[in-house]
């Protein structure tokens, strides 16, 4: 595995620590924070956007690719809108299910704990990005996410401003990590990180489907 591989891994079952002890409260408090810093960094998030939608138009990417390339105004608010809809989410961490009582009075019953470091690799939807790190970090799970080449520079001002409002938060900015190498090499690696990847989500087509 290579240097940069294992750094992120070890970021992350470092965090996984974390949030796997945060409350309720400091999750929402939190993603409240990021849904308004995705908004303030609108300008910021679009210039990065437009870097790819111009190197997609010029490798001559379908339109229809385009579009879910294409972020504006109104799809980062959308993104921010997500990540407080997950607020209102009741917090599943921590629930009991299923408890039944023994014969010799012993209560038995599941209860529902983070996964720990979670796996996602995607391709050219930037709108994944906030949307994945919210369902993980409200279920107190850490994620290394692996986007596609087409869209790294809008996931790479994604995530810096996600990360700078953890910090802000009072929380580890390691919550959530972009492996910026976008070749399927690292990918394939990435998928064999057992050690650190708790879980592992592949999002894409036949060529990366192939590599599993």
């Amino acid at each position: 595995m290579n240097e940069m591989l294992e750094k992120l891994g070890q970021n992350a079952k470092d965090a996984e620590v974390v949030l796997r002890n945060l409350s309720t409260n400091d999750k929402n408090r939190t993603l409240e924070t990021v849904a308004q810093a995705l908004t303030d960094h609108t300008e910021e998030i679009l210039k990065a956007n437009a870097l790819d939608v111009e190197n997609g138009k010029k490798n001559q990417m379908p339109e229809g690719l385009i579009d879910r390339l294409m972020l504006n105004a109104d799809r980062i608010g959308g993104m921010a809108d997500g990540l407080r809809q997950l607020v209102g989410l009741e917090d599943p961490i921590g629930e009991v299910t299923g408890m039944k009582k023994r014969p010799n009075g012993l209560l038995i019953g599941q209860k529902r704990v983070p996964l720990g470091v979670i796996g996602i690799i995607y391709e050219a939807r930037p709108n994944v990005t906030s949307d994945a790190f919210g369902l993980c970090f409200k279920t107190g799970n850490v994620v290394i996410l692996k986007g596609g080449s087409d869209a790294i520079h809008s996931n790479t001002a994604i995530v810096k401003c996600i990360r700078e409002a953890l910090v802000s938060a009072g929380i580890t900015e390691n919550a959530i990590q972009l492996i910026e190498d976008t070749s399927r090499e690292t990918a394939a690696e990435f998928m064999k990180m057992n050690q650190y990847v708790d879980v592992l989500i592949p999002r894409g087509g036949r060529g990366l489907i192939r590599l599993l």
